[in-house]
């Protein structure tokens, strides 16, 4: 009985961290699923589909996140050289930076 409660409470534990992302962070999230995931690994764990696209969860060790708003506003134009050209809205922005700064931690 004492497993079968340790283990229920582990679960709970790991469905509460999934549902304290805010919904900047979730948007985020979203955003990075439809436009990025084709090429880049955008979660905690895994490969890059494309070779070239760096992982997310690795951004923070290049570049400071908050730096990256510049980048998104104006426009990537490099990176990898399949990456398309892309612009941002300050929302999109925000939310974006929200949920890569969740892989920092």
């Amino acid at each position: 009985m004492r497993r079968l409660f340790a283990g229920t409470a582990i679960l709970l534990m790991l469905a509460g961290q999934t549902s304290a992302a805010t919904p900047s962070e979730r948007r985020g999230l979203g955003f990075a699923k439809a436009h990025c995931a084709r090429c880049h690994a955008i979660g905690r764990s895994g490969k890059s589909r494309l070779e070239q696209a760096p992982p997310f969860r690795t951004l923070h060790k290049r570049y400071p996140v908050e730096t990256l708003a510049e980048a998104f506003a104006e426009g990537i134009y490099t990176g990898h050289p399949r990456m398309p050209e892309f612009e941002l809205d300050p929302a999109q922005i925000n939310d974006l930076l929200s949920y890569l700064k969740t892989l920092e931690r």
